[in-house]
């Protein structure tokens, strides 16, 4: 409901009710006057107490148009003062009832039934104003969340280079074997600070810059076998394979380094969150609505509770892994942000020892090969 709308409407109910006042009060005395009219013609005289009222209404009688006139003049000029008067309070009201809008207390609003409209909708802005109050809230306590989990994860590796570095100071007589170990772990430490600090800054951009697609065509089926490339190295040690099963060839009009993005933090945590020597299978499935990818692997069942909050921010299912190999619990969350803007949707599912992440995107972003 726009304002002109809830304008004109309290106009055209404020308009009725004067008009509905003054035709009541017209008749009326009208009614009077005809009452009076009738005596006057009607009665030959009345003798004793009465002959005052007989000569009295006989007056009225005689200047009846002049005294109608007048009293429908002063009757109206009292009825546009009492609806003035009353609009005057429905305003107040409203004054009233929007400063305490942005209070904290969840008491409604309430007006007369002729503001009946304005009522549903300052209650409706009050409603936003308290769902803000909470978000902001909640945004408040992912702050202070992240500032515990910068100064708990910056501080492991950190302690780790700068004891290792003392050894190395300290100890004169130390082997060449020893030195090569204290130095690499160091390292080690060092390059998983730069990768945490650079997930941090990650975090601000993402907070407080809007995401904006820039789309090109590319091959999904060669995207999806190139990435998976790329984390070989990272599955050997844990004895992990990844199969890709698509179609040859499936192209796509998107983002490709938002959704390679996607696909990178999606691989990432299926490695991290995966048994030993289990398979990584990659799915990519075209029809005539959608296109849907599935990444599923073999780990420990996510409960429930847990998979309703796993596309939050700042949200991480293993608290252990947060100072060994688990991020800002960001992933996931940027995951979901860039497949909205592409206008697919993304969920995940897990039971029996099985964890699968499925992305649907929308038909309209497929191109078959020889189409384009």
């Amino acid at each position: 409901m726009n304002d002109r709308s809830f304008r004109d409407r309290l106009t055209v109910r404020l308009f009725r009710q004067f008009t509905f006042v003054v035709t009541v009060f017209t008749i009326v005395l009208a009614g009077i006057f005809l009452l009076g009219y009738f005596i006057g013609h009607n009665v030959i005289d009345w003798h004793g107490p009465l002959n005052f009222a007989f000569k009295f209404v006989k007056t009225i009688d005689n200047f009846k148009i002049y005294i109608f006139i007048l009293v429908w003049v002063i009757g109206f000029l009292v009825i546009t003062m009492s609806l003035w008067r009353k609009t005057i309070g429905y305003a107040t009201q409203m004054i009233n009832s929007i400063e305490g809008l942005y209070g904290s207390d969840t008491d409604l609003v309430n007006l007369p039934d002729e503001l009946k409209d304005v009522e549903d909708r300052l209650n409706q802005i009050k409603y936003n104003s308290l769902r803000n109050q909470q978000l902001a809230r909640e945004a408040e306590q992912r702050k202070n969340d992240l500032v515990v989990y910068l100064a708990h994860d910056l501080k492991t590796p950190l302690t780790s280079v700068i004891g290792y570095l003392t050894l190395l100071r300290d100890e004169q007589q130390i082997s060449a074997e020893l030195r090569e170990k204290y130095l690499s772990i160091s390292v080690e430490k060092a390059e998983r600070l730069e990768t945490l600090i650079n997930e941090f800054f990650e975090i601000t951009r993402f907070n407080l810059n809007e995401m904006v697609l820039e789309t090109t065509k590319v091959n999904l089926t060669r995207m999806l076998e190139q990435i998976t490339d790329e984390f070989k190295p990272m599955m050997l040690p844990k004895g992990l394979t990844c199969k890709v099963k698509a179609e040859k060839d499936i192209l796509i009009r998107c983002d490709v380094k938002k959704l390679d993005r996607v696909f990178d933090n999606l691989i990432r945590n299926s490695i991290n969150y995966s048994y030993e020597n289990s398979e990584i299978l990659i799915t990519a499935i075209p029809s005539e609505q959608v296109v849907t990818l599935k990444f599923r692997n073999h780990g420990d069942t996510i409960p429930e509770q847990k998979l309703n909050h796993i596309f939050g921010q700042f949200y991480r299912l293993d608290t252990a892994r947060t100072t060994q190999s688990g991020g800002a619990g960001l992933g996931l969350a940027i995951a979901k942000e860039i497949i909205d803007l592409h206008g697919g949707s993304i969920t995940a599912y897990s039971e029996n020892d099985i964890i699968e992440f499925t992305i649907e995107l929308p038909v309209e972003l497929i191109e078959k090969v020889g189409k384009s």
